[in-house]
């Protein structure tokens, strides 16, 4: 089954220092067409940039998937374009294990970087990255695989 949801409320206060109200109005990820890939996710609140500043930014959002599924999440196409915002980290990958784990329930985190010359001011509410179901593949003659995620972000380990 995939879909999304809000992370619980004492996660999001407890993790993002925002209140009841900003929970109630946090916008759940969409299409904007019929025919777009893409869920595009709100800014809870407005966001400020300065050339080469770094922000993390919390969606207050989690996603379940099946099992054979990634949710891979890129900047939209007109914030890259217009303001030279990337993601840190390229293209975010959502592993199915991620969703309810242990450490932040799945709590999507965004990590964001101004590649312009310009500072850039987004408000709450602006659609600012996307995020796209795909299934995977995994090779033939793969060694069986038992590691359990313990946590969130980085917490898979070999």
């Amino acid at each position: 089954m995939r879909k999304f949801e809000k992370i619980s409320m004492s996660a999001f206060t407890k993790e993002t220092g925002l209140t009841e109200k900003e929970y109630n109005n946090i916008i759940m990820p969409h299409r904007a067409t019929e025919n777009s890939a893409g869920y595009d996710f709100h800014l809870l609140e407005d966001l400020s940039l300065k050339p080469g500043e770094i922000k993390k930014i919390k969606t207050g959002i989690k996603a379940a998937m099946n099992n054979n599924e990634v949710l891979m999440i890129y900047i939209r196409s007109s914030l890259g374009f217009k303001y030279n915002l990337r993601l840190c980290n390229g293209t975010g990958i959502i592993d199915s294990d991620y969703y309810n784990n242990e450490t932040n329930e799945g709590h999507i985190v965004i990590a964001i970087q101004n590649e312009g010359e310009k500072n850039v001011e987004l408000k709450a509410n602006d659609r600012f990255v996307q995020g796209i179901f795909m299934k995977y593949l995994t090779i033939d003659d793969e060694e069986q695989v038992n590691n359990v995620r313990q946590g969130g972000i980085g917490s898979t380990r070999r």
